[in-house]
C-alpha cells in the first residue's frame, strides 16, 4: 500500500509518499518534499497565522506534484491520503484538510485524518533501528512537551504536559531576549556552544516536587532577569550572551532528563523515544544517552530532517490508521485542540 501525506499544521508545508513493501517497491519514504516558512515570518520574528494559512495554500499542490514526479508515480498508484487535522492553527490544518480530503474524493481514495503528535510520536519508526512498545516517549516540538507512556498505536497514556510554555517556545522567547533571529531555538543552541558553565544558575522548573508536569514560564523569566541585570551593569557582551544562553540549554536539557528518568522508573521501562523539532538539539541527545544508558535502556530518534513537521511522518502515520479502516467522511473537522490520548486504539 502506498499513501500520500500532507503536513500544513503550522508553518512548513511537508508532502511524502510512503510504502509499505507489499507492492513493487521497498518498504519506506518513496519521496518526500518539505518547504518552510521561515523566510515569510523572519521579519515579524514569529509564526503569523494568516501568512501561514496563504502560504501553504500557495505550496501545497505544486509539492503534491513535485513528490508524484520525483516518485515516478500518478494517484492511480495511490492508496490513500493522508492528512493533519490537528492540533495546530486553524486555517492551516484547513488548508491541508480541505486539499487533501478533496484529493481523495476526486481519486476515489480513503481519506485519513492525522494528529500531528501522533506522527512525531512515530517518526522513529521510519529508521532502519526501530523501537519495540511498550517505551516512554518525550514529544518536545515549538508548541507541545509531553511525556507518553506507548504500548502500542493508539495506546497512549499522558504521564505529563507543560502547564504554561513548552520547551520550544521558551527557546524562542529567550532567544528573543538575546537578539536572536526567528526561529530562535537552534540559534540559542548554536550560541550556547561558546558558553561557560557555572557563570550563571537558573532553575529546574518542577523537579523538586513529585510528577512528571513540566513548566518553562518561569525558567523563561528567571533567563530574561540575568539579561536585565547584565544589562544595567553594561557587562552584556558577546560572552555573556554566550553563557545566559548556556545556562538556560542546561537548565531545560536537566528539567527534561529528570523527567523522563522519572517517567522511565515511574512505567518500570528502558526504551525512550525522543521526537518533535526540540529533539534535534544535540546537547539534549548526549543527556538523554547518558541517563539511558545509566538504567541500561536505548534512546530513539527520528533523524533531524524529521524532528521537525515533515509529511514522511504524517504518511507512515496515516498508513497505520490506513491499515486499520479510518476513512474520514466528506464532512472532514480541524482540530486546534487535540488531546492524544483521546485516539482510538489499533
Amino acid at each position: 500500500m502506498r499513501i500520500l501525506g500532507i503536513e500544513t499544521s503550522c508553518d512548513e508545508t511537508g508532502i511524502a509518499i510512503y510504502d509499505d513493501g507489499q507492492g513493487d517497491l521497498p518498504e519506506g519514504i518513496v519521496a518526500h518534499r518539505l518547504y518552510s516558512q521561515i523566510a515569510v515570518h523572519a521579519d515579524y520574528g514569529g509564526v503569523v497565522p494568516e501568512l501561514a494559512s496563504r502560504d501553504h495554500v500557495r505550496k501545497t499542490i505544486p509539492l503534491i506534484k513535485e513528490v508524484l514526479r520525483d516518485a515516478n508515480l500518478t494517484p492511480e498508484d495511490l492508496d490513500g491520503v493522508a492528512y493533519t487535522a490537528g492540533p495546530g492553527l486553524v486555517g492551516a490544518l484547513l488548508v491541508g484538510c480541505s486539499i487533501g480530503r478533496s484529493l481523495a474524493y476526486g481519486w476515489g481514495l480513503p481519506a485519513v485524518p492525522v494528529h500531528h503528535m501522533e506522527g512525531h510520536l512515530l517518526a522513529p519508526m521510519l529508521e532502519e533501528d526501530v523501537p519495540e512498545f511498550p517505551f516512554v516517549a518525550l514529544l518536545v516540538s515549538g508548541g507541545h512537551t509531553m511525556l507518553v507512556r506507548v504500548d502500542g498505536i493508539g495506546h497512549y497514556e499522558l504521564l505529563g504536559e507543560s502547564v504554561d510554555d513548552a520547551a520550544g517556545e521558551a527557546f524562542d522567547k529567550t532567544a528573543k531576549l538575546l537578539g536572536l533571529d526567528y526561529p530562535g531555538g537552534p540559534a540559542l543552541a548554536k550560541m550556547a556552544e561558546s558558553g561557560v558553565a557555572g557563570r550563571f544558575k537558573l532553575p529546574r522548573p518542577m523537579t523538586d516536587r513529585p510528577g512528571l508536569n513540566f513548566s518553562f514560564s518561569g525558567l523563561k523569566t528567571a533567563a530574561s532577569t540575568a539579561i536585565r541585570k547584565e544589562k544595567e551593569k553594561g557587562d552584556m557582551d558577546e560572552q555573556t550572551h554566550a553563557d545566559i544562553a548556556y545556562a538556560f540549554q542546561e537548565a531545560v536539557i536537566d528539567t527534561l532528563a529528570i523527567k523522563c528518568r522519572r517517567a522511565l522508573k515511574q512505567c518500570e521501562l528502558k526504551r525512550l523515544v525522543v521526537a518533535g523539532g526540540v529533539s534535534a538539539n544535540t546537547a539534549l541527545r548526549e543527556k538523554l544517552a547518558v541517563i539511558t544508558q545509566k538504567v541500561g535502556g536505548q534512546v530513539y530518534y527520528p533523524r533531524p530532517e524529521f524532528c521537525t513537521d515533515n509529511g514522511a511522518m504524517i504518511a507512515y502515520a496515516g498508513l497505520q490508521r490506513l491499515k486499520a479502516g479510518t476513512d474520514a467522511d466528506l464532512t472532514f473537522k480541524a482540530h486546534p485542540r487535540w488531546p492524544l490520548d483521546t485516539l482510538e486504539a489499533i
